[in-house]
């Protein structure tokens, strides 16, 4: 991820790097020489980095049961903020973070790349210019069989840091649902309960051991009465695949393929050829649309609509599911934090 970030930091025309920060010098200089920025400054004390008045925006990609004292830090340091998903690994740290960043007002961003990718983009588009009418049903389904080809796997397999398949990885599709379901151009509707199950087969079966369910399944309502069916399924025998479906009263979205009212005659799926998310490789994302519109935000001084403030309620019904299914199945009522 943080090579992605610093790519899109030197396309964009409005900022430069100046400094990068990691535990070992060594992975910060081979960074800075990989992209010729051998002029940034090398920091392996996160607070000294903080200390640098030449920065101003900084990129939080550390393991996630480090995002959130980074980006309290960070917040109190009058940094404004891209925080890698999940922004965190508990309810006390989310609530941290969201409250440091209300009290400093920087500017976040979190980074649900996905938003710009360009076949959801014209999904959303399509929605907001009431192609599917009003949304009553939506699903998303991130499904990827996350193992040890990841350089991240070893803390994220792991219940203490990873905690749950949702909050890894599956963050994806509670935000995608999010915003699929809200026919507002630039806003995603929160998610008011959750009822989840969890499941799967391979919990424990390698070694080393994922320590936690691989599938996790919710049903969730929204502020705007839709329904929702969304999944996070690390258990897949296949390549990693990303799929959702989005029912109007006027046509269905299914991945890139729709059905509307709008067309006259229409006796067959009119397909978007766009690039889809079919993949877990980084490079294929967005990133560079993601940094261009934080850094548009500093600039006009204006909220994100994917700011932390917004990404709180994706996370609490990470948070939810474990509850709910912990306790019985029981449906958990939305917001958890006060």
């Amino acid at each position: 991820m943080s090579t992605e970030h610093l790519a899109a930091y030197l396309k964009n025309p409005h900022t430069k790097v100046v400094a990068i920060s990691s535990r070992k010098e060594s992975s910060a200089k081979k960074l800075a020489d990989m992209y010729g920025v051998k002029a940034a400054r090398i920091y392996t004390d996160y607070n000294r980095l903080l200390d640098d008045p030449d920065v101003d925006i900084v990129s939080v990609c550390t393991p996630q049961h480090l995002h959130s004292q980074e980006v309290v830090k960070a917040a109190e340091a009058k940094k404004h903020i891209v925080i890698e998903k999940p922004v965190a690994h508990t309810l006390e740290g989310l609530k941290a973070m969201r409250d440091a960043v209300r009290k400093s007002k920087v500017k976040t961003v979190v980074s649900f790349v996905l938003r710009w990718n360009p076949c959801v983009e014209t999904v959303k588009s399509m929605i907001a210019d009431g192609f599917l009418g009003k949304i009553y049903y939506v699903e998303a389904d991130y499904q990827s069989r996350i193992g040890s080809w990841w350089s991240g796997w070893d803390w994220a397999r792991r219940k203490e840091n990873g905690v749950s398949s949702f909050l890894v990885a599956g963050v994806h599709s509670i935000d995608l649902a999010r915003w699929f379901v809200e026919t507002d151009r630039y806003k995603a509707s929160n998610i008011t309960e959750v009822v989840a199950y969890a499941g799967g087969y391979r919990k424990g079966t390698e070694t080393p051991p994922m320590e936690y369910d691989g599938l996790e399944v919710m049903l969730v309502k929204f502020a705007n009465g839709a329904l929702g069916k969304i999944s996070s399924n690390y258990d897949v025998v296949m390549p990693y695949n990303f799929v959702w479906s989005v029912f109007g009263d006027k046509g269905t979205a299914k991945n890139n393929r729709i059905w509307s009212k709008r067309f006259s005659g229409q006796n067959d799926w009119v397909t978007i050829p766009a690039i889809m998310p079919d993949t877990a490789e980084v490079t294929h994302h967005p990133f560079q649309n993601e940094i261009d519109h934080l850094v548009e935000c500093i600039r006009s001084n204006r909220e994100s609509y994917l700011n932390l403030e917004d990404a709180v309620n994706t996370h609490e019904a990470a948070f939810a599911a474990m509850t709910s299914y912990r306790e019985g199945h029981r449906v958990v009522k939305l917001p958890l934090l006060n």
